[in-house]
């Protein structure tokens, strides 16, 4: 086995970097027996693995294979399969159970206690042994088990040499070997007798050895000699080592000393450079300059120079005021000092400022009152933007007064709201009489005519050019203003209805010139009220510092600190605490603009009352206006004061335009016609189209057009069910004609209008027109050939109750000689004298406005010719061979329609 072993070592493992430990010759458990070897090995690089390796020898020759190899690791169990009795079989637990059998129990036994040693070192005792004998699991040396796994890695092959008694020979003792076996020449034959001469040699050696050891006895003591000399060298250099020590000691004692004194001499210092920043941080922020004293003090706060340095001094002061104290600063006396004179000086300037701008408001509105008996003829307003200007100069004041003095700054607030109020509340008023005035003179040659529609085709195309060609002018010096002047330029030349051009007039373009003075006297008054408010709110924001449009900025990209328009940083609060303080900003320029305009939302009712007393169609043009001017007013600040009071005013417009609409459709139930004369085209039907004409010119491209729509659906349903009812009632036209004719006339002004919302109706109401037509046409018809129809009515029912059409002619009621008595009835000349009375018929029926007699007749006509070939088929089927034929043919009949028509 030692061969062997020797063998794969060499060919085997050697060659991969490995070391054989353990080895069994087996084969499988109840096959037949092919040996092989399980090999125990493990490499002999870092780190370690630890292999189970079957080595197979060749059939062909005499030499080894590795045939499968298996991880340590994977290694599950080891299965003895007895403990107590002899016995060569054992199992192998890796993926799958491996059944081996052992040449011998001795190698059995060998084999598992290597592999019991190597789980104990490499694998931390992970493998199971099962019916395995006690006494081969033998426990590691305490000192290996205390090894880390790292340093037991590195001594691994003083291990593996106790695992086997075998050490492999190096090259240079297989060749010494090999020379003493040549020299000796029994040393193969009789190899005790070699290993005989190899001891005595041996001793030989051993006894040299110990000879020439005692023969270096006198070298030795001279060594020790040597050495006693050298330790007392080194005595001696140790004690001049403890003396140098002692001096050291020394000087490091009086260097700790002066490094203690350094140190004292660098935190003196220290704290004399922060006392000195202190100082010095204190002088430069506390300390307010005698030019800035004086100018709170006594500075002029009329001329631009001095508002300057009133501006700049009320700056300093607050940085003075508002500087960030460190700890302690406020018990120092000259700190409280200074903050009693700060706070005197921010009481007087504070004082004088407010009597100032007090002033200023009644002086400023002693001027303004002067001027304005000079608006009194005029449909305008005065402007204010001399006295906004004036005032601007003050508004950084006013944010130091709001930042230093909350409740001067409210008191101040309050003077100008009560001022301007009664200011703004007298100017309106005169405004609105002036306007009043103007719109009442408009009716004078109305000749009170309000509810008459305009019916001319030169006034409609009068009014559209004046839609598009007015502009309204909005004036002003805010950005607002600007962007409101811009958007309304450009809307209103698409929206103005005043008229340029009246000209010679009739009684019904009179209407339409009043009601488009009204427009443009309603547009001169939204015109001049939008620049008054805008200008007023953004004054009002910028003096009084309120934020106006905090949608600028959004919340979320405000900077931590911002420079105000003084230039000194203020704080900012959190980001839930700016968006309160926003909000509540505007509420108060709101509350400012609801108190100085209170009498705008009533002068605007009032005006509008008026104007739907006038006409009610005023309602229309207020519409189309106000809801501009509400959109325009929104794209510039959906909060602002001027959007939300236009948006009530716009309600009211809204309410006036339903009670129109719902008038219309009152006065269409309301209606009632004559008995003795015909129908023709109803009133209500005529009065739609024109207010449809008439809205459409008005409402083109408006903003508010889903409120027209919905007025039409409201007013086109009336109509249908009031042309219905009317028709039901009619006594002196039939029901058919009434129907076609006003039907006629609604799908004709849907399809010339082309309004969008009722092309349902358009379709309906050419239903309902063609159906009338069509059961008119039948009903007249039936006249003429009275006695023809009731023949083959009775021949289809005859044919319909089951007779066979051959076999209608044996009928006695309906044979032949019956048929030509009745066909001798209607000659040619019979037939159109009968035709002539059916159209002068029609022609009293038919009104003359829709022109639909011709329609009627050419509708008859084909009627009349399907019923004559229904007739001739009839003819033909139900008499057949018979030569029964009419008295006319249907070239007779298109002569007689042709020349009945042209007769009249």
């Amino acid at each position: 086995m030692t061969a062997i072993k020797h063998a794969l070592q060499r060919d085997i493992f050697t060659p991969n970097d490995e070391r054989l430990l353990g080895i069994v010759n087996v084969c499988k458990a109840g096959k037949k027996k092919k040996n092989c070897f399980l090999c125990a090995t493990v490499t002999t690089e870092r780190p370690v693995q630890v292999k189970v390796v079957k080595v197979k020898k060749s059939d062909k020759g005499d030499f080894y294979k590795r045939q499968l190899t298996w991880e340590l690791r994977d290694l599950t169990e080891v299965d003895a399969k007895d403990a107590s009795k002899e016995n060569p079989e054992f199992d192998l637990h890796f993926e799958k159970v491996y059944r081996w059998v052992a040449s011998s129990t001795a190698e059995k036994n060998s084999f598992i206690s290597c592999i019991w040693k190597l789980n104990q070192r490499y694998l931390r005792k992970k493998v199971e042994f099962v019916n395995v004998s006690s006494q081969l699991l033998e426990e590691l040396p305490k000192a290996e088990e205390s090894v880390p796994s790292g340093e037991s890695q590195s001594v691994a092959g003083g291990d593996e040499d106790a695992l086997d008694d075998y050490q492999e020979l190096s090259t240079r003792e297989e060749q010494d070997i090999e020379g003493m076996m040549e020299v000796c020449e029994y040393a193969i034959s009789n190899a005790e007798a070699f290993a005989e001469q190899l001891s005595r040699e041996l001793q030989v050696l051993d006894g040299a050895n110990i000879q020439s050891i005692m023969a270096s006895e006198k070298q030795v003591n001279i060594l020790m000699q040597l050495l006693d000399e050298a330790l007392s060298e080194v005595d001696t250099i140790e004690g001049k080592l403890s003396s140098y020590e002692e001096m050291l000691q020394s000087v490091k004692e009086q260097m700790d000393q002066i490094s203690q004194s350094n140190r004292l001499i660098q935190t003196s210092n220290t704290n004399n450079g922060i006392l000195l920043d202190e100082i010095q941080f204190l002088v430069n922020y506390m300390d307010l300059s005698k030019g800035h004293i004086r100018a709170l003090q006594e500075g002029d706060l009329m001329s631009p120079k001095g508002i300057e340095a009133c501006i700049n001094a009320s700056e300093a002061l607050s940085q003075c005021m508002n500087v960030g104290l460190r700890p302690g600063h406020e018990k120092l006396m000259a700190v409280t000092q200074q903050h009693l004179l700060f706070a005197e000086l921010r009481d007087t300037f504070a004082r004088r400022l407010t009597n100032h701008l007090n002033n200023v408001f009644v002086h400023q509105g002693h001027d303004q009152s002067s001027t304005l008996s000079q608006h009194t003829a005029e449909l305008t307003l005065p402007k204010h933007s001399p006295l906004h200007r004036d005032l601007l100069r003050y508004a950084k004041l006013m944010e130091w007064l709001k930042n230093t003095h909350r409740e001067k700054y409210e008191g101040l607030s309050r003077t100008y709201v009560d001022y301007m109020s009664r200011l703004y509340e007298r100017e309106i008023k005169d405004f609105f009489e002036v306007a009043k005035i103007k719109m009442a003179g408009t009716t004078k040659e109305a000749k009170g005519k309000f509810a008459t529609l305009p019916r001319k085709e030169s006034a409609l195309k009068q009014e559209t050019e004046s839609l598009h060609g007015s502009s309204g002018k909005l004036t002003g010096s805010t950005s607002s203003l600007n962007k409101l002047t811009v958007q309304g330029a450009n809307s209103r030349r698409s929206q103005s209805s005043s008229l340029l051009d009246m000209g010679n007039m009739s009684a019904s373009d009179l209407d339409v010139a009043d009601r488009t003075k009204f427009d443009k006297i309603f547009e001169q008054v939204l015109s001049e009220l939008e620049p008054l408010c805008l200008a007023e709110q953004d004054f009002i924001s910028k003096f009084f510092k309120l934020q106006q449009h905090p949608t600028v900025t959004p919340p979320l990209a405000q900077p931590e600190t911002e420079e105000s328009d003084g230039g000194t940083p203020s704080r900012v609060a959190p980001q839930a605490e700016h968006r309160h303080s926003l909000s509540s900003e505007k509420d108060l320029v709101r509350l400012m603009m609801n108190k100085i305009f209170q009498s705008i939302e009533t002068e605007l009712n009032s005006l509008i009352a008026l104007g739907d007393k006038i006409d009610s169609f005023n309602s229309l043009y207020m519409l189309v206006k106000m809801s501009h001017h509400v959109w325009t007013a929104e794209n510039v600040d959906p909060a602002s004061y001027l959007s939300t009071t236009l948006g009530n005013v716009l309600v009211t417009v809204k309410r006036n335009f339903d009670k129109c609409i719902s008038g219309q459709i009152r006065q269409m139930e309301e209606v009632k016609i004559s008995k003795k004369s015909k129908v023709g085209i109803l009133l209500f039907v005529t009065n739609f189209e024109e207010f449809a004409e008439l809205a459409e010119t008005i409402f083109r491209n408006a903003e508010r057009r889903g409120d027209l729509d919905k007025a039409y659906v409201k007013l086109i349903r009336a109509v249908f069910v009031n042309v219905e009812k009317v028709a039901n009632e009619s006594q002196k036209t039939p029901r058919d004609v009434v129907m076609m004719e006003n039907f006629h006339h609604i799908f004709s002004t849907l399809s010339r209008l082309k309004i969008s919302c009722l092309d349902s109706e358009r379709r309906e109401a050419k239903h309902k027109y063609t159906d009338h037509l069509q059961s008119y046409v039948i009903n007249s018809l039936g006249q003429p050939l009275e006695k023809l129809n009731h023949f083959f009515e009775g021949v289809e029912a005859r044919v319909a109750q089951g007779v066979r059409e051959e076999e209608v002619s044996y009928q006695l009621a309906f044979n032949k000689q019956e048929l030509r008595k009745v066909i001798k009835e209607y000659p040619g000349k019979e037939v159109k004298k009968g035709l002539d009375n059916l159209y002068k018929k029609v022609d009293k029926h038919l009104c003359e406005e829709e022109s639909l007699l011709q329609v009627v007749w050419h509708s008859m006509q084909d009627e009349f010719i399907r019923q004559y070939k229904h007739f001739e088929d009839l003819i033909g089927r139900c008499y057949p061979g018979s030569g029964i034929t009419m008295e006319f043919t249907i070239q007779d009949m298109l002569e007689y329609f042709s020349s009945i028509a042209q007769s009249h």
